[in-house]
């Protein structure tokens, strides 16, 4: 009898010290994409099947952390934040998610599912000049996920997504900050188009799939149902 080959986890880099990341059985599947690319809803659509099939499942996401998130959150609204502040800031969410929900969901054998992960953050930061030596070393303590799925959208249709939903643009998620233009939509077009760009390269690097996103929701989703059992076989 075939036995499936088990996978062993690994930080990126120096990771964080006296962990043994073998005992961390669970699984740490992470959703990709920008706002308007459906994470959400394949996130609630893989919660409610995973769960369905006996799994515990926990949610994490980007400014969730009990630590830093509300700073974080009233920080932004002031559109004043510098791109090391704002880079810290995210890091901070980061490690404390990482270290106080994360590796203990995992150590639990349950499914961590996470609404965006080191790679938007890294992404965001490439985008607005940060070093990609220094953003390695700032994530160097990220545990490399079991499956990253990134939902990739034209910004043509992202922007007409979040009109429908939000009726109003994000500064942030426009890229305003960079001086990309002064129109606010011209601005998230071209913001959204280095963002993809961006995570293209990032791709070449971390090897995470690339999901087409401007399918049906269900289709999506039976697709990274798929690709789950996949991870979920090998143990």
């Amino acid at each position: 009898m075939l036995v499936p080959k088990v996978t062993p986890k690994r930080f990126y880099g120096h990771g964080l010290p006296r962990l043994d990341v073998q005992a961390l059985t669970g699984k740490l599947i992470v959703v990709e994409g920008a706002d308007g690319s459906g994470r959400s809803t394949q996130i609630a659509r893989l919660v409610q099947w995973l769960e369905a099939c006996g799994h515990h499942t926990i949610q994490v996401g980007l400014k969730r952390s009990s630590l830093v998130s509300e700073e974080l959150e009233q920080a932004q609204q002031g559109n004043i934040l510098s791109r090391t502040t704002l880079s810290l800031f995210y890091a901070t969410d980061f490690a404390d998610q990482l270290e106080n929900i994360i590796l203990p969901a995992l150590r639990a054998g349950s499914m961590v599912l996470a609404d965006r992960y080191i790679y938007t953050l890294m992404a965001r930061d490439l985008v607005r000049g940060m070093d990609e030596a220094w953003l390695r070393n700032l994530y160097g303590i990220a545990l490399a996920p079991d499956a990253v799925f990134y939902l990739e959208v034209r910004p043509e249709l992202l922007v007409q997504r979040v009109c429908a939903k939000n009726q109003a643009l994000d500064y942030w998620e426009s890229g305003l900050d960079l001086g990309l233009s002064r129109d606010m939509f011209d601005s998230f077009l071209k913001y959204q188009g280095l963002m993809r760009d961006t995570f293209r390269s990032l791709q070449r690097i971390y090897g995470f799939q690339i999901v087409d996103g401007e399918r049906a929701p269900e289709v999506i989703s039976d697709d990274l149902k798929q690709k789950i059992e996949g991870v979920l076989r090998k143990g």
